[in-house]
């Protein structure tokens, strides 16, 4: 199985807002940075060593890192 990062930040929904999964377990539907840093808080990491914009920690699918709204 290929390699993957822990925390996927999946494709804007047509309403706004991205589903976050750890490890395959959803975590919910982020509309912002402070929403996906909530959950990755709420799931065990501390908000000190978080870095969203770590590819090993974070993947971005389906747009931009940061990009929230459907395009």
């Amino acid at each position: 199985m290929p390699w993957q990062a822990p925390i996927v930040v999946h494709r804007p929904t047509p309403s706004g807002g991205r589903r976050v999964t750890a490890r395959g377990d959803i975590l919910g539907l982020a509309h912002n940075d402070a929403d996906l840093l909530e959950f990755l808080r709420r799931a065990g990491l501390d908000e000190a060593d978080i870095d969203l914009d770590d590819p090993h920690l974070v993947e971005w699918r389906g747009g931009r890192a940061h990009q929230w709204e459907a395009a």
